[in-house]
């Protein structure tokens, strides 16, 4: 038989041990081992036909429409640098709250990109509703589209939830700007925790696409007193770019490619571009200029696989940037409306 004291010392000694900041942070940590992990094979179980419908999607929609895959690069990079790869640009505003969707930087985001990951997001809700996140639509999507234009395959850990809230003022000083130096660029990658070289190859997706006229304008159009266009453009591509912009004023939409010479495939021809002067915005001449990203442009525009190697890493990368799982998250019924 236990005596009293001997129960009365072990029930000291357990309070002792529930008080321990230790314990409680193994505790804490226990809990966060249970919290949904990212994994290739998240959906095998719950859902088996998501690959296959995501590709089906993507194929479907990449065919009909050939600019989609730039505009998914273009929405999975905004949405990941702001608060993570959430889908969080996806929500549309409503009457009490401005979203990221419609901050000033993503007003010219392209309606393909929203529009195939809509898609895939109903076929999945009939098959198998309410399991797969917006966030995790777009980021297959994206690598799919990516694939079907000619670039490298890259593989992408699933599981993320879509984000809670969607702001409009948490966008600015968050994404870069075509207009923006080279050191103000570079500072926003690296508070990011990617390198210059990740930097310069995620730029690389600028092999597809195409930014309007109003994004490079002021390099083109009466740029200083002695020079019609800036120097670091080659001349008879200012010129042309000068024709195709003629309108942009009356003519907000009107774009040009982004790499003119091949614009509809992935490869590194865009970094041969930028050497030549054929880059399309300022960021992209800087580039080229600056000699802490010079070399990266250098070996990129002479090796494809590099570039390959070095883009499927940083996308590997970005794609798992600031995710949510479990309750920090949520599965959305809409990719564009909360769940309230």
């Amino acid at each position: 038989m236990v005596s009293p004291l001997l129960h009365l010392l072990a029930l000291s000694a357990l309070l002792i041990l529930l008080l321990n900041p230790a314990f409680a942070a193994g505790g804490k940590q226990r809990r966060q081992r249970q919290q949904p992990y990212l994994s290739t094979s998240y959906y095998s179980k719950s859902c088996p036909k998501f690959e296959q419908i995501v590709q089906d999607t993507t194929t479907n929609k990449q065919i009909s429409s050939p600019t989609t895959a730039a505009a998914a690069l273009r929405l999975f990079f905004h949405d990941c640098f702001v608060g993570g790869c959430d889908a969080s640009v996806l929500v549309s505003s409503t009457r009490f709250s401005k979203s990221e969707r419609d901050a000033d930087i993503n007003l010219s985001l392209p309606g393909d990109g929203f529009d195939v990951v809509v898609r895939a997001k109903t076929a999945l809700e009939l098959a198998c509703p309410g399991v797969v996140s917006c966030a995790d639509i777009l980021a297959v999507a994206t690598r799919n589209l990516v694939v079907m234009t000619g670039g490298p395959f890259y593989p992408v850990k699933l599981g993320r939830r879509d984000a809670l809230s969607s702001r409009a003022a948490d966008v600015e000083g968050n994404l870069p700007r075509p207009t923006m130096s080279m050191p103000q660029i570079i500072q926003i990658f690296q508070s990011k925790g990617f390198s210059i070289q990740e930097m310069v190859a995620l730029t690389g997706a600028h092999t597809i696409g195409f930014s309007h006229c109003s994004e490079f304008s002021a390099n083109i159009y009466n740029y200083s007193k002695t020079s019609e266009s800036d120097p670091t453009y080659y001349p008879e591509f200012a010129r042309s770019l000068r024709s195709a912009c003629a309108d942009y004023r009356r003519n907000p939409t009107l774009s040009v490619f982004n790499d003119v010479i091949t614009p509809n495939k992935f490869d590194n021809v865009y970094y041969n571009n930028v050497k030549k002067g054929l880059g399309l915005l300022a960021s992209d001449h800087g580039m080229s200029s600056d000699p802490r990203t010079r070399g990266f442009v250098e070996l990129y525009s002479r090796d494809q696989r590099a570039f390959f190697a070095a883009f499927s890493s940083a996308m590997q990368k970005l794609s798992v940037y600031g995710v949510k799982t479990g309750r920090n998250g949520e599965i959305r019924h809409r990719c564009d409306a909360l769940n309230f």
